[in-house]
């Protein structure tokens, strides 16, 4: 992913996709206010996100998860294969762990309750769209018993992390930060295909399968250390 800088004159192209008319109103009259944010198209149904998606380029696609075709997280996937650059952003009415590791693992970028403040939206919509992660620490750790069970999950990661070279360590702690590859390989002045093989390399040591299983080891290790 190339680094990308928005502004009024090349503004962030966002897609929106709810199933509710007023709710779609509302947000893209809240994000077109921005003179930083352009609101390129909306869809209502998943059928019609992935027809209109991809023909119009959007750097961020605000997504809702529940649909009455189908769902944000398969929208976000599918959107993703043609578009790897795209951001997407889910947005939902529930607090559902289930559906947040979903998100995670369809590669959404952030994920939001609809309750959220209209100034913070338009904030998560800036912070997605330049490469970051709303998919905090706090919120990896909370999905642990979930991706383990609590035996596991509370069992000391020492033992795993002994196999681990300082730099395999050092990736993994930024893993459990939140950072894409492009992001660790800017911060270890690594090549993202160098980042990949070393990612690749710690999840066979931690024997794990998924990213998002390391950032819980990290998380919970980092929680163990000494301050």
């Amino acid at each position: 992913m190339t680094e990308r800088s928005h502004s009024p004159e090349h503004p962030i192209r966002v897609f929106l996709l709810d199933d509710h008319e007023v709710v779609r109103r509302g947000v893209h009259d809240l994000l077109d206010s921005e003179p930083d944010i352009s609101v390129v198209g909306e869809a209502g149904t998943s059928e019609e996100a992935l027809v209109r998606g991809p023909a119009l380029r959007p750097d961020v696609a605000v997504l809702d998860i529940r649909l009455p075709d189908s769902d944000g997280i398969t929208v976000c996937r599918e959107l993703r294969s043609k578009m790897p650059d795209l951001a997407c952003l889910m947005l939902t009415s529930f607090d559902d762990d289930d559906a947040l590791l979903d998100a995670i693992m369809a590669g959404a970028a952030g994920y939001v309750l609809k309750q959220i403040k209209g100034t913070d939206l338009v904030g998560a919509v800036r912070t997605v769209a330049a490469g970051q992660s709303l998919l905090d620490p706090a919120t990896t750790t909370r999905l642990m018993s979930t991706l383990r069970g609590p035996d596991e999950v509370t069992a000391p990661q020492d033992d795993r992390l002994v196999g681990l070279t300082e730099r395999e360590r050092g990736i993994l702690a930024l893993i459990g930060e939140g950072l894409t590859n492009r992001q660790i390989g800017k911060q270890l002045y690594l090549s993202e295909k160098t980042v990949k093989n070393h990612i690749s390399r710690l999840l066979a040591k931690l024997g794990v399968e998924r990213r998002i299983q390391a950032a819980v080891i990290a998380a919970h290790f980092e929680s163990d250390q000494p301050r």
